[in-house]
């Protein structure tokens, strides 16, 4: 990890990932060279099959402020919802979410603006006691852009995503975990052991089942369900060899050891 700032860092241990915000002078604030550094790591991640799970965190304190709003207060109304390379936000928040691998948040603090709905795209938000969360649109006079608030309102429920957009009211950890923002809330101190064993479980896990299974769910929170290309992703599992050494595991009752394919 570096204090020095710079556009996301992508590392990689074994089959897991971890893509860092790095601006921790400025809260990991997102800039536009950031999404196109984002964008590419996603692509990096999703062409390498060894790959089997993300991480997403940020750098010191914060997991993200958002946005750099600065920049969207100085740019003309067409360039608005541009960023870096030509990238807007909504597309590289939209890749995140459809990363061919399941991905892990780790907030290892606050969460603003922007950064939330990067955290909604992850399959899973663990965060840590003390961090708080917000979403200045209304505030701010911006109408967010359409997949967030479907991401929100599909993810949390149409009353929850009301209250965070229109009202723009901070919120603790316990209650973001009552809310479904978070998956688990743990101490700051537990944070790295609960990511890791996380990561670990779904990295042991037989990738086709669980890169289709999310792939279906997504679909389906977004009434988007593609029925005919998920029953192709089912018959292909038990085509697979992954299946039969998950089943001659069971039967040998040993760990699986899956290749994906």
């Amino acid at each position: 990890m570096t204090e020095d700032a710079s556009t996301p860092i992508l590392t990689r241990q074994g089959a897991i990932a971890t893509l860092r915000l790095n601006r921790p002078r400025h809260l990991n604030r997102i800039e536009p060279a950031d999404l196109a550094a984002i964008a590419a790591a996603l692509s990096e991640v999703e062409a390498d099959p060894d790959l089997r799970v993300l991480i997403l965190t940020g750098t010191g304190r914060a997991f993200s402020s958002g946005y750099h709003l600065g920049d969207l207060a100085e740019r003309s109304e067409a360039a608005v919802a541009e960023g870096g390379a030509g990238l807007s936000f909504e597309e590289v928040a939209n890749r995140l979410e459809n990363l061919r691998q399941p991905t892990i948040c780790r907030l290892n603090g606050g969460v603003y603006g922007g950064a939330t709905d990067l955290a909604l795209c992850c399959d899973f938000r663990i965060g840590v006691t003390g961090m708080e969360m917000f979403m200045p649109a209304a505030r701010l006079g911006i109408h967010y852009y359409p997949s967030g608030l479907l991401r929100y309102a599909s993810r949390l429920g149409v009353d929850a995503a009301k209250r965070l957009f229109l009202t723009a009211e901070k919120l603790g950890a316990e209650e973001l975990l009552a809310i479904g923002f978070l998956t688990y809330l743990v101490a700051p101190e537990e944070l790295d052991q609960a990511v890791a064993t996380l990561a670990d479980r779904l990295a042991a896990m037989a990738p086709l089942a669980v890169q289709g299974m999310k792939r279906a769910l997504n679909e389906i929170a977004r009434g988007t369900f593609d029925a005919t290309a998920c029953a192709e992703r089912v018959r292909a599992t038990q085509r697979s060899e992954d299946l039969r050494e998950g089943l001659a595991a069971y039967r040998e009752r040993r760990a699986p050891l899956f290749r994906g394919r």
